[in-house]
């Protein structure tokens, strides 16, 4: 309906009212067919325009066709069903109809909602959802979302983890390599420390693996042991909805949480060198959701859950061990196998069978009860994540090895290896040889094992600059530089790095009483100048 029709009705009222005019003045008055002036005198509202059924014989005659097509999608999978292209290719395939592209998808379009309906009907149900009141501190929603991180320059496919309490909406968000039991329990363990309680009622979940190893009928679910451990320890329920699409709004607070987190928080794609930086990242986006307001509530998330906090139930006083262990063997490169990755291990251990904690981010290798390596869980397999240290006794005996050894791509690449390194190894071997100057740098990254790596790199700039490339002048240097920080970590004042410091300073500065004893003299040594060795005038 237009506003000029609008207008023009409204005028013709007002004449027909006012001024009295007949049907046949206000038709000439206004150049309108006298069923519009009527039309205007009945109604100030203009009709709306009808426009006119057109008919399609051709598509009349495979309605029916695509509609018993439709209706089999009812109980097909959503990634089964017909597509207005596949419907139109069963046409022309099947029943040899000559019908338009178009014609056949925008019948499908618009005749596929309404066979839906049709079915429902007959069910006797409808479409829609239910308001919920939802009681302070009662429950929690958890899901995994997959996110994408530009991990140590590298994009990587990693999972989020989702907890949210349904009644004030607050979150906690930690993103894992993998989402596997150990990170599902380690999301957990993180979000209760967070919100410092648990929920009074339960958590809901959709059928994750971690939890849930099989689906009986109904509600019932046989869960894995560990996952059962897990609950006993912290002493929660779970709620576990209907499988598919049909219990994907029992849990709808999280399902819309992940994608409106994810595109709030980590677009662009995040750039981080490690995931525990990301994960601090995350930690501090959660506290700056407190401020949020969600849509048609009155107060902030976290004022909301300022008032849930109280009725939460309290967490017990040990922690889970969350991490999964395991057993490998070390092959002969000094390489365990976990998860279809591999990670290195001291090449004392190779042919040895070693301990394995696997947690969600994070390998521990253990020879007993020692810790003897930790490296970052991979995502990929065939990936591998390799520790020059552990290698250094091999390459002490095969120094050929070191220019080539993958452990040294990856220190490189880390930062580890550091220019300051490439630089006594280029003038190590300038001096040595290849071999010497490579067992040089050896004995030097051994160094690492006993100084930090600030006193060994400070220690090699040095022996560098006084035209050494002794790793015994590296050792000497570095623990000159250890010493020399440790003193002005005590606030002992120096002139300068090569200043002689007096027992009167070291008095002054530390307080001490005075000393009474008299100065040392050598006069008691004198006599033995009395007599000289006849070799004495000789230089030898």
């Amino acid at each position: 309906m237009g506003s000029m029709r609008v207008e023009q009705f409204a005028a013709i009222r007002f004449d027909w009212q006012r001024n009295q005019m007949s049907v046949r003045a206000l038709s000439e008055k206004y150049g309108v067919h006298r069923r519009t002036v009527r039309q205007a005198i009945c109604s100030p509202v203009p009709p709306g325009r009808r426009t006119p059924a057109r008919r399609s014989p051709v598509l009349d005659q495979v309605r029916g066709l695509i509609d018993e097509m439709l209706r089999d999608d009812l109980a097909a999978p959503r990634k089964q069903q017909h597509t207005g292209q596949r419907v139109f290719e069963r046409l022309i395939d099947e029943h040899d109809a000559r019908v338009s592209y178009s014609y056949v998808t925008k019948y499908v379009r618009e005749r596929r909602p309404q066979i839906a309906a049709e079915a429902r009907e007959q069910a006797g149900t409808m479409a829609g959802f239910v308001p919920q009141a939802k009681v302070p501190a009662a429950e929690a929603e958890v899901d995994f979302g997959e996110v994408t991180v530009r991990l140590a320059g590298k994009l990587t496919r990693c999972f989020m983890f989702a907890f949210r309490m349904s009644y004030s909406g607050k979150s906690v968000h930690r993103v894992y390599a993998c989402q596997a039991q150990e990170a599902f329990l380690e999301g957990h363990a993180e979000a209760f420390s967070v919100i410092g309680g648990l929920p009074r009622v339960h958590v809901r979940y959709d059928n994750l693996s971690p939890a849930v190893a099989r689906v009986l009928t109904g509600r019932q679910r046989a869960e894995t042991s560990r996952w059962l451990a897990f609950r006993a320890h912290y002493g929660f329920e779970a709620f576990y909805c209907a499988p598919g699409r049909e219990g994907a709004h029992e849990k709808g607070g999280i399902e819309g949480e992940i994608g409106r987190f994810r595109r709030r928080w980590l677009v662009p794609v995040p750039k981080v060198s490690s995931l525990a930086e990301l994960n601090a990242r995350l930690a501090q986006a959660d506290a700056e959701e407190d401020a949020r307001h969600i849509d048609q509530r009155l107060v902030t998330v976290g004022a909301g859950f300022a008032a849930e906090a109280p009725l939460l139930l309290p967490l017990p006083a040990d922690a889970f061990d969350c991490a999964v262990t395991c057993w490998a063997r070390a092959d002969r490169y000094a390489r365990i196998s976990v998860g279809r990755c591999r990670y290195s291990v001291p090449a004392r251990l190779i042919d040895r069978r070693v301990r394995v904690a696997l947690s969600a981010n994070q390998v521990e290798v253990f020879d007993g009860a020692a810790r003897v390596a930790v490296h970052p869980r991979l995502t990929v397999a065939g990936d591998e994540h390799l520790e020059l240290d552990h290698y250094l006794e091999i390459l002490a005996r095969k120094p050929g090895a070191l220019p080539g050894a993958a452990a040294l791509a990856q220190a490189r690449a880390a930062g580890s290896f550091t220019p300051v390194h490439e630089a006594f190894w280029a003038a190590a071997r300038s001096r040595h040889g290849d071999g010497p100057g490579t067992r040089a740098l050896i004995e030097v990254l051994l160094l690492h094992r006993r100084l930090p790596a600030a006193a060994v790199t400070a220690g090699i700039a040095a022996a560098l600059a006084a035209g050494s490339s002794s790793p015994d002048v590296v050792a000497i240097e570095a623990r000159k530089h250890l010493a020399g920080a440790a003193v002005q970590e005590a606030a002992v004042p120096r002139r300068s790095r090569a200043a002689v410091v007096t027992l009167q300073a070291r008095q002054a500065a530390a307080a001490l009483p005075a000393d009474t004893r008299p100065a040392p003299s050598v006069a008691g040594y004198d006599q033995l100048l009395t007599r000289r060795p006849a070799s004495a005038g000789r230089i030898r």
